[in-house]
């Protein structure tokens, strides 16, 4: 198992914000998540769900402290990771959420 976590892209993103992780087209993008993360480390994955599936992952290869969410103030991390990522051949199913879950990649095929 490799360990992560999951993040939604948003469905008014459309399919290109999720592809461009897995075509090439890119190579980094910058997620977020609130708060400074416990348990994540540089090498864990971002598990990325569209339309409750789980289509891929991409290795997280930066996390940034000292960042600010522009609409609350509050603090966030700023999480890099690499792309192009693995994309699933066969996406497993898994219902988006907000925000940010840690996940132990237990549905990662072998």
């Amino acid at each position: 198992m490799s360990f992560g976590i999951t993040k939604t892209i948003p469905a008014k993103e459309g399919k290109e914000a999720a592809t461009m992780l897995y075509d090439g087209s890119i190579t980094e993008f910058e997620f977020h998540m609130a708060g400074k993360p416990s348990k994540l480390n540089v090498g864990d994955y971002v598990y990325t769900i569209f339309q409750d599936e789980i289509i891929g992952r991409v290795q997280i290869k930066e996390l940034i402290g000292g960042a600010v969410n522009p609409d609350s103030g509050k603090p966030r991390t700023l999480i890099m990771v690499a792309c192009p990522g693995e994309k699933l051949a066969m996406p497993v199913p898994r219902q988006g959420h907000r925000g940010t879950r840690y996940y132990d990649g237990s549905e990662w095929p072998e």
